[in-house]
C-alpha cells in the first residue's frame, strides 16, 4: 500500500501564483538541533529623543540639513538617494549587454517624533496619520512616476542603518521586476476567472482559517500558503481595492488597527522588537486598466527560532529554489496564539 502523504510532515513544493515561483517545504527539518549562527540582540532601551540621531526632530543630518521640529510623520528627500531626476536618456539594445537610464526619487518617512516607538507601540491615531502620509505620497509621486514603492526595513539584523522608526518611498519611471511579475500573474488570473486573484485568495483563506493570523472588519492577515520566510505574512483588504488611494477613511483607520495587531504579535513571539522588511504593492501609475490589481502588503521577517536565530537564504535557496522548514500553517498558529497586548505593556495589565 502506498504511504500516506501528510503536508505537515513530509517534504513538498508549493506554488506561488503571484510570482510563478515554487517553494520547497521540509517540515521534518524543524526538529533538527541548531548549531548555526546566533545573532546579537539590539538594545531595547532607546530614549524617546536621541541628540545623536539624524532622524530625530530638530537634529542636523549628515549633509548639514536640519530636521523640522516635527510631531507625527515627517518626510524628506533621502540624503543618499538611490534615484534622481535624471534627464539624460540612455538605452542599449544588445541581447547580452542591455541597459537603460532610470529616473526617480527616494524619500525617508519618519513614523513619528519618538525615537523609541515602533508601529505596535504607536497609537491607532498616529498610525492612521502615517497611512494618510503614505496616501499623500502615492498621490503626489504617482503623478509623474510609473511605480511608487513604500517599504520599511526594521532592525539592524535586517539592514536598517538607523534605529529611529522609519520607512522609505522610492518612485521610479518604470515598473520594477517583482511588481511587473505580479501584474502579469494577476492579469492572467482575471482573464481566466473574471475576478481579482487576491480577492479570491482572501475569501478562500477565510474559509480554510488555518493560515489566518488576525483579521478585522476590513482586513485580513495570513501566512500565505506559498510563504518563503518562516513568519512571512500577507496583508489584504477584504473588498476589491486596487490601490491605497481607493481606501475609505474608515478603511484607513481599520488598517492602522490591523497593522498594530500584526506587529504586536510579531514582537510578542520572541519578546523582542521583531525585525522585518515590509512593503506595499498596488496598481502601477500607468495608463493601462488595472482592475486586476489588489492592494496588499508583504512582511518578510528573517527570524527563525528565537530572537537571536535568523533564516539565511543561501545554498539551495540561491541556486535552486526557496526552502522553508516550519509549514505556513504552523507559523500562522504560532503568531495567532500570541497575546494582543504588547509584551512591554503586559506587566501593567496584570
Amino acid at each position: 500500500m502506498k504511504p500516506v502523504f501528510v503536508l505537515s510532515d513530509h517534504p513538498h513544493r508549493r506554488f506561488n501564483p503571484l510570482t510563478g515561483d515554487w517553494v520547497l517545504v521540509s517540515p521534518h527539518r524543524a526538529k533538527r538541533p541548531w548549531q548555526g549562527q546566533i545573532e546579537e540582540l539590539a538594545a531595547d532601551d532607546k530614549p524617546a529623543y536621541d541628540p545623536a540621531c539624524y532622524l530625530c526632530p530638530g537634529n542636523t543630518r549628515i549633509n548639514g540639513a536640519v530636521n523640522d521640529s516635527y510631531v507625527g510623520a515627517y518626510v524628506f528627500t533621502n540624503d543618499f538617494a538611490a534615484l534622481g531626476p535624471e534627464d539624460r536618456d540612455y538605452q542599449s539594445s544588445s541581447d547580452l549587454f542591455c541597459a537603460e537610464s532610470e529616473r526617480g526619487t527616494s524619500r525617508v518617512i519618519c513614523y513619528s517624533e519618538s525615537h523609541n516607538k515602533t508601529l505596535p507601540e504607536m497609537s491607532q491615531t498616529a498610525v492612521t496619520e502615517l497611512i494618510d502620509t503614505w496616501c499623500d505620497l502615492y498621490r503626489e509621486l504617482g503623478e509623474d512616476h510609473a511605480w511608487v514603492q513604500i517599504f520599511e526595513n526594521k532592525g539592524a539584523i535586517n539592514g536598517c542603518s538607523n534605529p529611529h522608526p522609519h520607512g522609505q518611498v522610492w518612485a521610479t519611471g518604470s515598473v520594477p521586476t517583482l511588481p511587473q511579475r505580479e501584474d502579469e500573474k494577476q492579469l492572467a488570473y482575471q482573464h481566466k476567472h473574471q475576478r481579482p486573484m487576491l480577492l479570491d485568495y482572501a475569501q478562500q483563506e477565510l474559509a480554510f482559517k488555518e493560515r489566518i493570523v488576525v483579521q478585522n472588519q476590513d482586513w485580513l492577515v495570513v501566512v500565505p500558503y506559498w510563504a518563503s520566510w518562516p513568519f512571512e505574512t500577507l496583508l489584504l483588504p477584504l473588498r476589491h481595492v486596487p490601490d491605497m488611494l481607493s481606501l475609505s477613511l474608515l478603511e484607513r483607520e481599520s488598517l492602522a488597527d490591523i497593522l498594530i495587531q500584526l506587529t504586536t504579535r510579531y514582537d510578542n513571539l520572541f519578546k523582542t522588537s521583531f525585525p522585518y522588511s515590509m512593503g506595499w504593492h498596488c496598481a502601477p501609475f500607468t495608463a493601462e486598466d488595472h482592475s486586476h490589481w489588489q492592494l496588499h502588503a508583504h512582511f518578510y521577517p528573517p527570524l527563525l527560532r528565537s530572537a537571536s536565530i535568523k533564516k539565511f537564504m543561501v545554498g539551495y535557496e540561491m541556486l535552486g529554489e526557496v526552502q522553508r522548514d516550519i509549514t505556513p500553517e504552523q507559523a500562522a498558529q504560532y503568531l495567532r496564539d500570541q497575546p494582543a497586548i504588547h509584551y512591554k505593556n503586559a506587566a501593567s495589565t496584570d
